[in-house]
């Protein structure tokens, strides 16, 4: 019995010891710092298609602009993050078939009103403003393409864009929203 155990020591002793192999982790957020050559004034001035090509982000990364605007996804959602200070700007989107929200956090808005409209190229395309989140937590929707709403107090107000459930067409497709 006593040789028998001593048999199993040093092989406890050794499985002990292995070695756990590395792997290499990839990240799945990165952060892009984009430097602009133009100050905010001149892309103000720039016409809306260009403004919005600059102000619009990759699919795939998440970058902070001179303008402000933030961009992540989650799963089929789109976060973008914007401050309210810079107002009013234009940010373009893509809904793709892994895409179907938008949640435009907008900070430090501090104006009595907002007002808001989502442009679109394609006709049939079924998106609206589903939701509006106010400083104090209080939300209202459904609305329209176009929402003017008082604000209550200043702080964080979220846009929340996606498909009409009661509507029917195209759910995928390019559009631009404007904040004012």
């Amino acid at each position: 019995m006593k040789k028998s155990v001593l048999l199993f020591i040093p092989l406890i002793i050794l499985s002990c010891k292995k070695e756990v192999p590395v792997t290499e982790t990839t990240m799945k957020d990165s952060i892009v710092v984009t430097d602009q050559p133009s100050p905010q004034s001149d892309l103000e001035s720039l016409d809306t298609q260009t403004r919005d090509s600059l102000i619009n982000n990759a699919a795939v990364t998440k970058e902070v602009l001179r303008t402000g605007v933030m961009r992540e996804e989650k799963d089929r959602v789109i976060i973008r993050m914007a401050d309210g200070e810079r107002l009013p700007f234009t940010i373009g989107e893509e809904f793709t078939e892994k895409h179907d929200k938008l949640i435009l956090k907008i900070a430090n808005f501090n104006k009595s009103k907002i007002s808001a409209k989502i442009d679109t190229k394609q006709k049939d395309f079924n998106i609206r403003f589903n939701q509006i989140k106010l400083p104090d937590g209080k939300m209202d929707g459904p609305f329209m393409r176009e929402i003017t709403y008082d604000v209550p107090k200043p702080g964080e107000v979220w846009l929340i864009i996606g498909k009409n459930n009661m509507a029917h067409g195209k759910t995928t497709g390019s559009f631009s929203v404007t904040i004012e």
